[in-house]
């Protein structure tokens, strides 16, 4: 896939057609406008089924900065400043549960618990059998780390240096990394951990050569916890990010991609994405 700047590709994503009635028809009228904003995507929402009235329940997994984390017990990141946008943007509550990453798509898929998922989702077919996915929102790469101190495993030589057998490459279970680590290095051992920083830690602590992860993750987690490692390859596979929802929730879904595009063109996408990546 081409590689698209994240404004390029935020500002493509497909509008339905009633995001006229979202986004207030382009009225300047002032309050009045606001006010029949507010009504119709209270009213929105309201149509769609909810796993409990007048909230929005989103499950993520809090381990995966800059997108989503905990934080002196408040979630923060780029995909909570989301939620917290289109609840606002569908006149709801805003209700976060926590999950194992893999975890997620099963947990939308089976109705009940939460009506979307969004936690740094890459949009793939074997989930897309699952769940119905809501435009995308972000795109992203990934990237390998390694320890400083490691000479032998560098961007010239991770290729060979990872597919060895004894090599242990850790991952967080369900995600792209752990598939591309499966992939491209089949002689070394993939290893699954819960969340990204068990990833690290294994890694820092000599038990694991390397960590295959989301390039955002990877930079933020070298820049911030882990000093001692580095960036080592950063892999061009264009994953597109999407919200998870349930195949039999269509009108939530079409709710939801109406949200997104009114938050795109009033520009508050720009601005949580420029909070995290400037």
């Amino acid at each position: 896939m081409k590689n698209m700047s994240r404004r390029e590709f935020i500002g493509s994503a497909s509008a339905l057609a009633a995001i006229a009635a979202l986004a207030g028809c382009g009225s300047t009228g002032g309050n009045t406008a606001a006010t029949t904003e507010a009504a119709s995507t209270a009213a929105a929402a309201d149509a769609a089924s909810l796993v409990t009235e007048g909230k929005l329940t989103v499950g993520t997994s809090p381990d995966f900065p800059p997108f989503e984390n905990l934080e002196n017990d408040e979630y923060v990141g780029l995909d909570m400043d989301l939620a917290k946008a289109l609840a606002d943007k569908l006149g709801l509550e805003l209700e976060i549960k926590s999950l194992n990453f893999d975890a997620i798509v099963p947990a939308v898929a089976a109705g009940g618990q939460v009506d979307l998922g969004l936690s740094g989702i890459t949009i793939e077919p074997e989930r897309e059998e699952q769940v119905n996915f809501s435009d995308p929102y972000y795109i992203d790469d990934l990237g390998v780390v390694a320890m400083k101190d490691n000479a032998d495993v560098t961007a010239d030589t991770y290729t060979d240096a990872l597919n060895q057998a004894g090599v242990v490459i850790a991952v967080q279970s369900g995600t792209t990394g752990e598939s591309y680590a499966q992939e491209n290095f089949p002689n070394a051992t993939t290893q699954p951990f819960t969340n990204a920083t068990d990833c690290f830690a294994q890694m820092q602590a000599g038990n694991a050569t390397a960590v295959v992860t989301n390039k955002a993750v990877a930079a933020k987690m070298v820049a911030d916890a882990y000093t001692n490692a580095q960036v080592i390859k950063e892999i061009a596979t264009g994953e597109e990010y999407g919200i998870a929802i349930n195949k039999d929730n269509a009108d939530l879904l079409a709710k939801v991609n109406d949200a997104l595009q009114a938050l795109t063109d009033d520009g508050t996408m720009d601005s949580i994405v420029n909070k995290y990546f400037g």
